[in-house]
């Protein structure tokens, strides 16, 4: 085999170049897999400050301009490595590469020496910050003593939700729902899970993708129960939707559920990974390694894990038939994370049971942040639709569809 050099000179390759070649685009190829399949099932030690604090006055802050300092509405911003931390509001202007926006709050830190943040949707640090009355309970999980917060109904009530966070994120994430719960009457768990630094961790200290974190779902719900709960509804948020999905299948309290709430959530990982490969570059072929090595008994030595991770139960469009609760679906078109195409799919297989709630231009889990109105408002009234039993046999009356149709 030939082909010619810059110069025009016939340079001759043997067919054992070649191999070599081959060998070491695949060897290439499998360390980049390796990595990427490590870095997903890892919890983050270190966060990306893509964010430049450009300025700042006594009630605003200027930015440099990203997608998410682009978006309209309410979000948390880190700085200082995280011992920061204010709150922005609208966007006031925009001019060339940056952004100002309202100063809401500065929480903590020391803003004068601050260069660099990155956009958080957790505008509420602690639930206490709403007003309400809240107990820090501590749940006897698998992997150990697991903190939460309780924030307890206005009046005394059977009716809980558990809340449930999503990746390298803790329980603070889900404070945005606890309003909208009380004033339905539920009294709320916010809950921690292993590796999210709040709970312990696991011994291997990587993410199951909900597989194994729903254990930790399940020590809350016991608890919620041993509490008085006889009413349940689960929300998971990001990976915490994987993670709810697999409790509301699995749990041994499922005739307490009622519904499942899922905001920006992953109802099955292979288009996550996939599009997240993309989106850092990722070579096609070592995407498909990627989700080899996460799912395989082999894969441990690369990736840390202690057991494989199956795939195929984590993903709700395979297993759509087996769906039986009444399920609220909130997405955005523009989530920048988690593409929406499997939880329209999910909606679509199962319209007896799935509500699905479609936005535009918020970002990943920050659809309360962009437009609270509408956020309350849906779970409000999907709420109100689960205290009518005619409501809800007429939404289950479908035969169980399935993935295939």
């Amino acid at each position: 085999m030939a082909e010619r050099n810059s110069a025009g000179k016939v340079i001759a390759i043997s067919a054992g170049g070649v191999v070599a070649l081959g060998i070491a685009a695949a060897v290439g190829a499998a360390v980049v897999a390796s990595l990427m399949a490590r870095r997903v099932i890892t919890p983050p030690r270190k966060r990306d400050y893509d964010i430049r604090i450009l300025g700042y006055t006594r009630t605003t802050i200027t930015l440099s301009s990203t997608p998410d300092t682009r978006t309209p509405g309410r979000y948390g911003l880190w700085f200082s490595r995280d011992t920061g931390h204010l709150r922005v509001g609208e966007i006031i202007a925009e001019v060339g590469e940056t952004v100002t926006r309202e100063l809401l709050a500065v929480d903590s830190g020391d803003l004068t020496s601050a260069a660099n943040g990155r956009f958080s949707g957790w505008f509420y640090l602690s639930p206490r910050e709403l007003g309400f009355d809240v107990e820090d309970v501590v749940v006897d999980a698998p992997v150990g003593p697991s903190p939460a917060w309780l924030v307890p109904a206005a009046k005394g009530t059977d009716d809980w939700v558990i809340q449930v966070h999503g990746r390298g994120v803790t329980r603070a994430e889900t404070i945005r729902a606890v309003p909208v719960f009380r004033a339905a009457g539920y009294t709320s768990l916010l809950v921690s899970y292993r590796n999210d630094s709040v709970a312990p961790d696991s011994a291997d200290r990587r993410y199951a993708l909900g597989g194994m974190e729903w254990l930790d779902v399940e020590a809350a719900i016991d608890l919620a129960v041993a509490r008085g709960a006889k009413n349940i509804v689960l929300m998971g948020w990001s990976m915490g939707g994987a993670t709810s999905l697999q409790t509301v299948l699995q749990s041994k309290h499922r005739a307490l559920f009622r519904g499942l709430v899922l905001e920006s959530a992953v109802v099955e990982w292979r288009s996550v990974l996939d599009y997240q490969g993309g989106l850092q570059n990722v070579p096609w072929l070592s995407r498909r390694g990627a989700v080899e090595l996460l799912g395989s008994s082999w894969g441990g030595p690369f990736t840390g894990q202690a057991q494989p991770i199956d795939l195929d139960s984590l993903d709700l469009v395979r297993r759509a038939d087996e769906l039986t609760l009444p399920t609220l679906l909130m997405h955005s078109s523009n989530d920048g994370y988690v593409p929406i195409d499997s939880g329209r799919e999910l909606a679509a297989l199962r319209p007896d049971l799935v509500t699905f709630e479609e936005f535009s231009v918020a970002r990943h889990a920050k659809l309360w942040n962009y437009d609270p109105e509408r956020f309350d408002r849906v779970i409000s009234e999907w709420l109100r639709g689960l205290r009518k039993p005619t409501a809800r046999t007429a939404r289950s009356s479908r035969p169980a569809a399935t993935a295939s149709e």
